[in-house]
């Protein structure tokens, strides 16, 4: 790693700790030439995700787009922001350990359904209402008859 300041190529780390809520590292140097210190941080290169949408175009994954449906669907909800992002962070996992390269949208909508039926019913259904283009009142009911049923009886 080369020194901003100096531009000496022979730097030493002296500290390193993974960043909070962050795929990265960071990590403290000392130039060996002029002893200043400076921080660098490292995040792991991944592989671009292409999203197969419903009407058959491709788009490059855009986590900020599943974090805003998400937020929607949590609105007003008692769901903790860290829960979130620990949720999403789990799903991109998934998607991105996947190595398909190209990820069906339903997919990626069934990730996050599983992941948000686990945090709140109501944001479940809210995203679930959104996502399967529920008509009428009579599909709303559906899905949460199913959700009852399920909490009535898990193992089944």
């Amino acid at each position: 790693m080369r020194c901003p300041f100096c531009g000496n190529e022979d730097t030493r780390v002296t500290d390193s700790r993974p960043v909070e809520e962050s795929n990265s590292i960071r990590r403290r140097r000392q130039c060996d030439g002029c002893g200043k210190r400076f921080t660098t941080y490292e995040k792991i290169e991944t592989i671009p995700l292409v999203v197969i949408k419903k009407d058959h175009t491709r788009q490059q994954y855009d986590r900020s787009k599943l974090e805003a449906g998400v937020m929607r669907a949590c609105y007003k909800r008692p769901v903790p922001i860290t829960e979130i992002k620990k949720m999403i962070d789990k799903v991109e996992t998934e998607l991105f350990n996947g190595q398909a390269g190209e990820v069906d949208s339903s997919e990626v909508g069934e990730k996050v359904m599983d992941g948000l039926k686990k945090l709140d019913p109501v944001a479940y259904v809210r995203f679930a209402s959104v996502y399967r283009q529920f008509a009428d009142l009579e599909s709303f009911r559906d899905e949460i008859r199913a959700i009852l049923n399920e909490e009535n009886h898990p193992n089944s």
